[in-house]
């Protein structure tokens, strides 16, 4: 952390927890001494948008499963994070209710035989709408990350797209990058 604005990386939240684990983002809150939470506010069934469907190789109108998510950090609005996956993947999992799920979707989607072996991101900046000003609790004129990760399986098949929005002024992403 520096500057009282929060680093993530994204590595962490690709990869499967072993079976009792919490989720990567309760679990990296805590290693800092800090409490990270989530309140699912949606999940179910739902035609696919235009930029979900291009994110997931999908027409649109298809049917996904969304998630919609805000994530907390001490008690406090940290992140907005919609997760869509493909129907015929999440239909009637742990992916498709509004329970907490016990080592967060990546562990669901590996135990459904898609694991993520690759994830692309497009990250942009731009001002909230104002709903989503109240609900991150920012300021006016303070202009929000907005994080677009696409995550494939071995088959190179889109499993999961992830859409974040997090206050600018409040986070430092970090990337790692192998090469060869």
């Amino acid at each position: 952390m520096t500057d009282n604005r929060w680093t993530s990386t994204s590595t962490p939240y690709l990869v499967p927890r072993a079976a009792g684990d919490t989720d990567a983002w309760t679990a990296e809150a805590a290693a800092l001494g800090r409490k990270g939470g989530q309140r699912v506010l949606h999940a179910g069934e739902e035609p696919a948008s235009r930029e979900v469907a291009a994110l997931l190789g999908l027409v649109a109108g298809e049917p996904v499963v969304a998630r919609r998510r805000l994530i907390e950090l001490d008690g406090e609005p940290h992140e907005l994070t919609d997760s869509y996956y493909p129907y015929d993947i999440a239909a009637g999992t742990p992916l498709a209710g509004t329970a907490r799920i016990r080592g967060g979707a990546v562990s669901v989607l590996a135990s459904l035989g898609h694991a993520g072996v690759r994830a692309t991101e497009h990250v942009t900046a731009r001002m909230p709408d104002p709903g989503e000003r109240d609900r991150l609790r920012t300021g006016e004129g303070e202009p929000v990350l907005r994080v677009a990760r696409v995550t494939y399986d071995a088959a190179g098949r889109p499993v999961q797209a992830d859409v974040m929005l997090m206050p600018a002024a409040r986070q430092q992403l970090r990337y790692e990058i192998g090469i060869g």
